[in-house]
């Protein structure tokens, strides 16, 4: 069952360039948990554990909590690639057009498949 916030997280996690492995061994949070997670088969992470999750993928922890249910989405922000808000203040150049180019979904969905695409083909 896929989930939003699942779908973000593995969306990022590849953005990153790491294996479950990899965020297992920075958050402590076990491989085989996170993989649940991001397939929507784990339901409520603990606000600590997405804590762990915003620091290792350098995000904004608000942002995951309001994908996981436990905050409202404010108004006046929009949802971007990353869950970053279009008023966040270290926004990248990347980030700033992606969120102004108002992608669907979909469409962000295949951008991040893109640019793990790009990372993975460095030498």
């Amino acid at each position: 069952m896929e989930s939003i916030l699942g779908d973000r997280l593995r969306q990022i996690r590849k953005l990153k360039g790491f294996s479950l492995r990899d965020v297992e061994a920075k958050t402590g949070i076990s491989n085989a948990y996170l993989s649940q997670l991001e397939r929507g088969d784990a339901k409520n992470p603990s606000p600590k554990k997405l804590k762990s999750l915003a620091g290792c993928y350098d995000i904004d922890y608000a942002d995951l909590l309001r994908l996981a249910g436990y905050l409202l989405e404010d108004n006046g922000m929009k949802q971007g690639l990353i869950g970053a808000s279009i008023d966040k203040k270290t926004t990248t150049a990347l980030s700033t057009a992606i969120q102004s180019a108002d992608l669907t979904d979909e469409e962000e969905a295949l951008v991040a498949q893109y640019i793990a695409f790009l990372k993975s083909q460095r030498k």
